[in-house]
């Protein structure tokens, strides 16, 4: 990996060609030479899936609806850049490194402008040292030793006093992922005794709602909003605790002010949409819905539900021909996105219903039931509204098919309590009810078939098994733990293989994406790393 400036290959993002083309020449007066430049957020994601590069140079104003820190939230979510890239942001907004200084993803450093080639390299050599610091810790993040990685922070402390604090940061986010929140809670309180630093006061709010304070994490952050009122991620979080509340409209009203803050993020505009189509305000979540359609044209990460849910405000605004409308633009634009097929039957579905056309709303609900598959994977949203459509028109099993599907991959019991609570609301109670009876009848049955397997020492017949049940229940969130300790005791007792270690790895990540408050998940990251430890003692020995 490149240590030195004129060894660094980067990628220039701006939108105007004469600030691209200056960049370009600073970039060469600092003596760089492997350069490549992208217009526009789209075109630097197509950029970033051909090539790595060790530095990104973005310029914050990118127009078509996109600004520089969306764009690197995106690159970020999507993982389409490793931990060692740098990314450097460019503003002439002076009020940025506040800004910077508060986000939860922030860039590693920010130029404003204008600047000169010196202060360009001064700014490349600072961040290369920086990452020369932390790139042990990156291989091991990135190698899967998370627990060990760590630990290399906390070693990494007091070997680089300047870079204490971010190693910090770093270690409360990483024993956050390993499910040791407690021990978070105490370096995020270790790091406020020192400073006042508002991403570790939203740290401390987000480790209080992993487990369970939920009181606690909303009253936390509503502080933080009061003593920062641009901190748009403590919106973005206090709104998931008020939904966790299940004070609704406060959720509502807290993303609203997040999205005041910032117009362009388009997951946050879509959480709201839904929101409001959820509290019966059709009329704003059409408005909201058609701002994300437009604005998603211009983004590599375009969704065919956005047309769904714009459909179904239409459709409760009392225009049919608007959501025709829109269900027309799904066809053109979303041709061959793997989930356009299914959004288009469900839209169609819907459109079909309320304009009374029984035999082509029937159809097509058909279709979207049969549409419905690993493969295409549909949010929970839209598995609901399958099931809605298909309730509608009569085609029960199917619709008690999809339910099911719910329920199997809901990472709890009350998720599975909203599902019923919706079959409740549609008139289908005593449904909820007998798949919520025949779920933790299969449950039960998976758990304790499993558990006999293994305690007959039969491991890798205990792997099957619940590999098999991974297979029919995806997002369950206790067959993702039986899962992965089968695998995990297969190696303890049977010997190292390479494929179940990384299968049990993926399983445990699952988990933490489905259940992050899990009270097993530190357990299991323990018991795995320990594994991986010894093997790879033992293959040193060898």
């Amino acid at each position: 990996m490149p240590s030195k400036v004129e060894d660094l290959s980067v990628l220039v993002v701006e939108s105007h060609d004469t600030m691209r083309n200056q960049l370009r020449g600073i970039l060469a007066q600092s003596g760089i030479t492997r350069m490549s430049a992208a217009s526009s957020a789209a075109m630097a994601v197509r950029r970033l899936r051909e090539t790595r590069f060790d530095i990104i140079l973005c310029e914050y104003h990118l127009g078509e609806g996109q600004n520089g820190q969306h764009f690197l939230e995106d690159i970020r979510l999507h993982q389409l850049i490793p931990l060692s890239t740098i990314f450097i942001m460019v503003t002439g907004e002076r009020s940025y490194e506040r800004v910077m200084g508060a986000a939860e993803l922030a860039p590693n450093d920010y130029l404003l402008k204008p600047f000169a080639a010196e202060n360009l390299r001064e700014r490349l050599e600072r961040a290369l040292n920086k990452r020369e610091a932390f790139l042990p810790v990156y291989k091991l993040i990135e190698a899967g030793n998370t627990a060990r990685a760590a630990s290399e922070c906390e070693a990494c402390e007091a070997k680089y006093a300047a870079y204490a604090i971010d190693f910090l940061r770093l270690r409360a986010q990483l024993l956050i992922g390993l499910g040791r929140p407690e021990e978070a809670l105490a370096l995020y309180q270790q790091i406020l005794a020192r400073r006042s630093v508002p991403w570790a006061k939203l740290g401390l709010a987000k480790t209080h709602f992993m487990i369970g304070e939920l009181e606690q994490a909303r009253d936390e952050l509503t502080e933080l909003i009061t003593q920062n009122a641009q901190f748009v991620d403590a919106y973005d979080w206090l709104a998931k605790t008020q939904e966790a509340l299940g004070s609704i409209e406060e959720a509502h009203e807290a993303l609203a002010k997040a999205a005041t803050l910032s117009p362009h993020a388009l997951q946050r505009q879509r959480r709201i949409g839904e929101i409001e189509l959820d509290l019966g305000q059709n009329e704003a979540a059409e408005k909201r819905l058609a701002t994300v359609l437009r604005q998603s044209k211009y983004s590599d990460f375009r969704d065919p539900e956005d047309h769904v849910r714009l459909v179904k405000a239409q459709l409760g605004s009392g225009s049919a021909e608007r959501a025709r409308e829109t269900l027309r633009d799904l066809e053109r634009s979303m041709k061959g996105q793997p989930k356009a097929d299914l959004c288009q039957a469900v839209c169609a579905a819907m459109v079909f219903t309320r304009e009374g056309d029984t035999r082509q709303a029937r159809a097509a609900a058909e279709r979207a039931a049969a549409l419905m598959g690993p493969e295409t994977k549909p949010s929970l949203q839209l598995k609901k509204e399958i099931t809605q459509v298909c309730l509608e028109q009569g085609l029960e099993s199917e619709a008690a098919e999809v339910a099911m599907d719910i329920m199997r991959n809901s990472a709890d019991e009350r998720e599975v309590d909203a599902v019923r609570g919706m079959l409740t609301r549609m008139g289908r109670a005593e449904l909820g009810e007998a798949l919520a009876s025949r779920l933790r009848s299969d449950v039960r049955d998976t758990m304790s078939e499993g558990a006999a397997l293994a305690r007959s020492g039969d491991h890798a017949g205990s792997v099957r098994h619940f590999m098999d049940a991974v297979q029919k229940m995806p997002g369950n969130a206790l067959v993702l733990y039986n899962a992965s300790l089968a695998l995990l005791k297969y190696v303890e007792h049977s010997g190292w293989r390479d494929d179940y270690a990384e299968e049990a790895r993926n399983l445990i990540e699952r988990l933490h994406v489905q259940d992050p408050g899990n009270a097993k998940l530190g357990a299991l990251y323990t018991y795995y790393e320990g594994l991986q430890q010894m093997h790879q003692t033992a293959a040193k020995r060898a």
